[in-house]
């Protein structure tokens, strides 16, 4: 199979067999450090040898059973084989991509958040339509996602959305996804029925846990005010949701998704860590472009992505000049094509 070609499949065998020997030790759990270092490297490597193990197993299968099938005249188990061919095909790919996150936070679980721009009601309602779009991704790809914050449009839609994904590799898909996002359509809040351009902004942030950095309370504002979401009374009869400015950086962090203040403090306080710590780590890394980094203005000439429903249909990335035809398919989730040959061309 071609995937022996982009890593060392033997080595990783042999380091997964030496940690396994390693956990059944009586003197293991002496050092509980020392333990937990072990099972999380043993975990990072089952992420490439159980899914390379499942793909060769079946291959060997459907390399087995295919001649039998063309030879008894099986047309319908043949057109299954020939299925499963493409699903392989399509494992190898996903783990050929994911060799290319080789970068220090690419592993990491993320923040996602979604800000609608200038436009009102028309951005809000944008901006919820991407919400639900890496909502449906997210799901496809067996992901777990928790919302931290959000706050509703005046009208409809949403004004910001924050999610938290953990997966394996997170960041490094989603880090594809950062910038603009453009939509020109008929709006449906026009009685004129005429033809608007909404944007939306995506940022994502890696989640880093214990990191070390030093924010001085002075150098924090908080507020509290009451959650908007639902969450039963408690939530929303309290000043439980929480924002922090960090003002040396600018940066602003909120959430309510916790039914008390105090965990939305330490959920606010994670959050903005982690965004300082992406900060210093780029610019360390003189990375900002590479990845998409930089800040950009929510409005003409700086989008990523370009989705057009009327006069026609298409979804087309600015950067790697892919597009495609099915924007149904997209907005519910299919955005895999746009990712991947981000992360082909950038890294």
């Amino acid at each position: 199979m071609k995937c022996r070609g982009f890593f060392d499949l033997a080595s990783l065998d042999a380091k997964v067999a030496q940690l396994e020997e390693r956990m059944v030790q009586n003197d293991f759990w002496n050092d509980q450090n020392s333990a937990q270092e072990v099972i999380d490297e043993l975990n990072a490597l089952r992420i490439w040898t159980i899914p390379f193990s499942d793909l060769s197993t079946r291959f060997s299968d459907v390399q087995e059973l295919l001649p039998e099938a063309h030879n008894i005249g099986d047309e319908a188990l043949v057109q299954d084989l020939l299925q499963q061919l493409t699903e392989i095909e399509l494992g190898l790919s996903e783990l050929e991509i994911r060799k290319m996150l080789s970068g220090d936070l690419d592993g990491k679980d993320c923040y996602l958040e979604i800000n609608a721009g200038a436009g009102g009601t028309e951005s809000c309602d944008w901006a919820a339509m991407l919400s639900r779009m890496y909502h449906r991704w997210a799901q496809k790809k067996g992901w777990t996602v928790e919302i931290v914050d959000r706050l509703d449009g005046e009208i409809a839609g949403i004004k910001n959305i924050t999610y938290r994904i953990n997966a394996p590799f997170a960041y490094g898909y989603c880090k594809s996804e950062k910038g603009v996002h453009r939509l020109v359509r008929i709006s449906p809040f026009d009685s004129n029925a005429r033809r608007h351009t909404s944007f939306a902004s995506v940022a994502v942030t890696p989640i880093i846990d214990d990191v070390e950095i030093d924010i001085r309370p002075e150098e924090i504002r908080v507020d509290t005010y009451r959650a908007s979401g639902a969450g039963g009374q408690h939530v929303n009869k309290t000043d439980s949701a929480v924002r922090m400015t960090h003002g040396p950086s600018g940066i602003v962090v909120s959430c309510q998704g916790e039914r008390s203040q105090i965990k939305n403090r330490e959920t606010c306080m994670k959050m903005l860590k982690s965004k300082l710590y992406e900060k210093q780590h780029l610019e360390q890394q003189e990375a900002l472009e590479v990845i998409g980094g930089e800040k950009k203005d929510i409005a003409w000439g700086s989008q990523i992505r370009n989705y057009v429903f009327q006069p026609y249909t298409l979804v087309k990335d600015t950067r790697t000049k892919v597009e495609n035809g099915n924007i149904a398919a997209v907005m519910d989730g299919e955005i895999d094509e746009f990712v991947n040959a981000y992360l082909k061309e950038f890294g």
